[in-house]
């Protein structure tokens, strides 16, 4: 079996490893190839993301390890670019500026409806909580809407590569605030999975919610992965890993999942174009 990752962050955001480190343990752990996908610059001050300041410093240092591992595994210079409207940054923008060999689309930070309050849906449950209260006051529906909605926005307006963690929206539910069988979400979803077909960017199938004991499920979740299957939408896996320990964490349990649903291919990354894997 060969490994291919492309979501992967470290020091220069909120990982807890170097490149080099990340690069090391790839390698060791049988990884053909590897992409870097630090958080993208956002304007306010925040813990998690790349400064922009050190842009030219985490692109750089991913050209040398490039030179010093060459021959040995293939490395990509990529970010994950957040998309929030009137916040965040162009992603051609993102990619002239570090010559970036790929992107992924994400969201995490979603806008209020009659604020522009943000909602952060990552990190520990908390925020989660507080932040359906005090943006959009306790309603899930609007909430979810408004977070499909910039999905949706991001997939028709954005040159994206990866589309990252889809279905994000779900971690911490646990099926709290809504089911994924509800039918307004359901519509969401249609519409969705609509627009990647018309877009031909490559989904990730997301192992870090499984792993991390925020979802029980992959990002995105079994119903979503077998439309995918079924309109031909290609896929990837992903480990989205913060540290050296988490680069194939859970990989192999996605092959087989994948496996099970029908899926014959997923993807990979190389020389600016996507190649086809086979899973038999």
């Amino acid at each position: 079996m060969n490994y291919y990752c492309y979501h992967t962050h470290s020091k220069f955001c909120d990982g807890a490893s170097s490149l080099r480190e990340m690069t090391e343990a790839a390698k060791a752990n049988g990884v053909k190839k590897l992409g870097f996908s630090a958080h993208s610059p956002i304007p306010f001050e925040n813990s998690w993301s790349l400064k922009m300041e050190n842009f030219q410093s985490y692109t750089s240092e991913i050209e040398q390890l490039k030179k010093d591992f060459k021959g040995q595994i293939d490395l990509f210079a990529g970010m994950e670019a957040d998309y929030t409207p009137g916040l965040s940054y162009s992603f051609d923008y993102l990619r002239k500026l570090g010559k970036l060999d790929f992107l992924i689309g994400s969201v995490h930070l979603v806008k209020g409806i009659e604020n522009d309050q943000i909602w952060f849906i990552d990190g520990p449950s908390i925020n989660y909580e507080l932040g359906l209260e005090s943006v959009f006051h306790g309603d899930i529906r609007t909430a979810v809407g408004a977070y499909f909605s910039q999905i949706q926005e991001m997939i028709s307006t954005q040159n994206i590569d990866i589309i990252g963690h889809v279905d994000k929206i779900k971690m911490h539910n646990r099926n709290r605030y809504f089911s994924e069988e509800d039918e307004w979400y359901v519509s969401h979803v249609d519409k969705t999975i609509g627009l990647i077909r018309q877009s031909g960017a490559v989904v990730e199938v997301n192992t870090r919610g499984i792993y991390k004991g925020r979802s029980d499920s992959l990002f995105p979740g079994v119903k979503w992965l077998e439309r995918f299957n079924h309109y031909g939408i290609p896929v990837t896996i992903s480990t989205d890993a913060h540290h050296t320990s988490e680069i194939l964490k859970g990989y192999d349990e996605a092959v087989l999942f994948l496996k099970e649903i029908g899926f014959k291919k997923i993807y990979f990354f190389d020389n600016f174009k996507w190649e086809e894997c086979s899973l038999q």
